[in-house]
């Protein structure tokens, strides 16, 4: 399985909409580091990375993007745009994001901190991790 989406509950009431986000619950893991993405100009393509360990979900809660994912074998396209869903990315999966809407906001949670040794930039650094893996 490369990724798996997650659907939040909505809460509505005459006030508007409300989705919580609570560690081991809603979210599969314990969140020890959340950032997010914005003001993406046009054309630009981000991510080009894998973790080795960490994992990751994914939400859009403003407009859209897309994001090419790569394990090694398998190779897909997803579209992100609702604020109800992520995407949860385990380890070992290569992304690349791109075709960003003018309003998206791409919010991140993570299952562990910052850590650059956790990172493959390199796409046969990848592959050889998973053939070593």
């Amino acid at each position: 399985m490369m990724y798996r989406f997650i659907d939040f509950e909505i809460k509505d009431d005459c006030r508007g909409s409300l989705i919580t986000l609570e560690n081991n619950s809603t979210i599969p893991f314990n969140i020890k580091r959340v950032y997010y993405l914005f003001n993406t100009k046009k054309g630009v393509r981000r991510g080009f990375h894998a973790h080795k360990k960490l994992e990751q979900i994914i939400i859009s809660i403003s407009g859209s993007c897309k994001i090419f994912l790569d394990n090694g074998l398998h190779r897909e396209v997803v579209l992100l745009n609702r604020p109800d869903r992520g995407l949860f990315l385990k380890s070992l999966i290569w992304r690349e994001i791109y075709d960003f809407s003018k309003d998206c906001i791409l919010l991140v949670l993570a299952n562990e901190y910052y850590d650059e040794s956790d990172y493959i930039r390199d796409y046969n650094e990848f592959l050889k991790e998973i053939e070593n893996g």
